[in-house]
């Protein structure tokens, strides 16, 4: 047993902020200002200036791919094309492996302007197989090697541009799942356990991993179904399939499905094919790539909101979002439930039409406020292309508070880092003054709101009596710094069921065997 004392933010229905918390055998048995005498004998635990919170949740995440791109080489930092190169050099020099992964290259954070080029990675890299994946995660760059091993996969697909390097659409999935399917299981197994501990790190508790990103009979799910069973830490995985047909996910016992790749609706904006109701604005033009027609959608959603199970599906350009909305709202109309929880990713540029469906069907938004003021994705480039009026409008999170719509935040990981205290301040802190949200709707959505997305609230997500104790001390009280500040707290210590966090780093065949044989549903 042990007695928290000092600032405990409760993050309950009130925002309640109390002077202590008891756990016992990993649940919340009392908080409150007063401590009974029950409890004064407790190991006490004085908190001084710091605080102690829900822990926090990655409610978007493509675990997999951030498992292994954290193995591989982030040249998300380089200021030049020129500087990639040589952190390419490097890296293979160092590298064991014959087919590489980089991730993080983006033309508006490089003083080129542009993209590294597939002559430029031949330079350095020639001899084994190279990838170097956008930071949006929806292009990718490869070396001749790699491109004379895929062109007969790739070059008659969308997005398909071999004299640059450059693969887009369906091109770069092709190679997105060749990258995948190289990695032996026992590999990403470990690559796996490795961003489990980086994300603890930070204080998150629970990731919403969305899966199927290529692996033969899309073994990554059952992959992280087994890895989720595992983990003997506390730490949690919500399992979300990608692909739209719903036997991937029933035929696994997962109530859930959606995300990006297959489930994304359009692109993005740093790649211009993000689906745009109005033309972008520059020489390129266009108004970007709507993967499916509407018929597709929403049969789509139709057949999975009547098996029962929740959907989300990626939408970041406002003609994805409104197709989204029409087809969960038909679908929900032909099959009403009343708790159904489904989810549209991203968000980024949102409709009144839309918004307003969201806010009548109970439809979720999952946010990423990392977003915002993004240097890899910079004001100035997303003004360029879409002018400054539909700019003014991107990352409503205010506007969806207003209209009652639940929001949660997550990274998008390998596309942000999954760091929550960012996404609080991004969201606080936002230059669109009349966007900008309150410390407390911030924290509420990393952490209870996240809980909630997966009906996980009922046992974590806020510091009530009875709630599992996963919890975060953080270095102070974010409701009492100024919110200018907000972005340099940090996460002390991560706290599962009442326990502090232990590495999930440990023998990989005990730890797969350990999530065969587990029969708890821990996905």
């Amino acid at each position: 047993m042990k007695c928290y004392e000092g600032s405990v933010l409760s993050v309950n229905e009130n925002n309640d902020v109390y002077r202590y918390l008891v756990e016992d055998q990993g649940k919340i048995v009392y908080v409150g200002n007063n401590l009974p005498d029950a409890y004064t004998k407790a190991e006490r635990v004085d908190l001084g200036k710091r605080a102690l919170i829900p822990s926090f949740v990655d409610s978007h995440e493509h675990f997999a791919s951030f498992s292994m791109f954290q193995a591989g080489l982030n040249v998300m930092d380089a200021e030049s094309n020129v500087e990639i190169s040589e952190m390419v050099r490097d890296f293979v020099a160092r590298s064991k492996g014959m087919t590489l992964i980089c991730f993080g290259a983006s033309p508006y954070s490089v003083k080129e302007g542009r993209l590294i080029s597939r002559e430029e990675l031949d330079a350095v890299c020639p001899d084994k197989e190279i990838m170097v994946v956008k930071y949006d995660g929806h292009a990718c760059i490869v070396n001749t090697k790699l491109l004379n091993k895929l062109n007969d996969k790739v070059k008659n697909l969308r997005g398909y541009h071999p004299d640059t390097g450059e693969m887009n659409q369906e091109a770069f999935f092709k190679c997105s799942d060749y990258l995948s399917s190289s990695l032996s299981l026992i590999e990403m197994f470990g690559t796996m356990m490795d961003a489990v501990d980086f994300m603890a790190e930070h204080g998150i508790g629970m990731v919403h991993t969305v899966s199927g990103v290529g692996f033969t009979m899309n073994m990554d799910i059952t992959l992280e179904k087994v890895f989720a069973k595992s983990l003997q830490n506390g730490f949690q995985l919500r399992v979300f399939p990608q692909p739209m047909n719903i036997k991937v996910a029933t035929s696994r016992k997962l109530p859930r499905i959606g995300g990006c790749f297959e489930s994304a609706l359009d692109g993005c904006f740093g790649s211009h094919d993000a689906a745009m109701l109005e033309p972008y604005i520059d020489a390129e033009g266009g108004d970007g790539v709507l993967y499916y027609s509407d018929e597709k959608v929403i049969e789509f959603c139709k057949e999975a909101n009547r098996a029962g199970l929740q959907i989300e599906m990626h939408a970041i350009g406002d003609k994805a979002f409104d197709q989204a909305t029409r087809a969960l709202k038909t679908a929900l109309d032909d099959y009403p439930r009343k708790d159904h929880r489904h989810g549209i990713i991203h968000d980024c540029l949102p409709t009144e039409e839309g918004i307003r469906i969201c806010k009548e069907y109970g439809i979720l938004m999952l946010v990423q406020s990392a977003f915002i003021g993004w240097k890899q994705e910079p004001d100035e480039y997303l003004e360029s292309i879409m002018g400054k009026e539909r700019c003014r409008r991107l990352n409503p999170i205010k506007t969806f508070l207003d209209n009652n719509i639940v929001v949660s935040f997550g990274s998008d990981a390998p596309c942000t880092s999954p760091d929550p205290i960012v996404w609080m301040d991004k969201a606080v802190n936002n230059a669109n003054v009349d966007e900008a949200v309150s410390i407390q709707d911030a924290l509420r959505m990393c952490t209870y709101n996240g809980y909630y997305t997966t009906f996980d609230e009922k046992g974590r997500g806020s510091l009530e009596v009875g709630k599992i104790a996963d919890m975060v001390i953080l270095s102070e009280n974010p409701y009492e710094i100024p919110k200018s500040d907000l972005g340099e707290l940090k996460v002390e210590k991560l706290i599962l069921a009442g326990k502090d966090y232990q590495s999930a780093r440990r023998s990989v065949g005990k730890a797969i065997l350990n999530g065969l044989m587990n029969g708890s549903k821990a996905y």
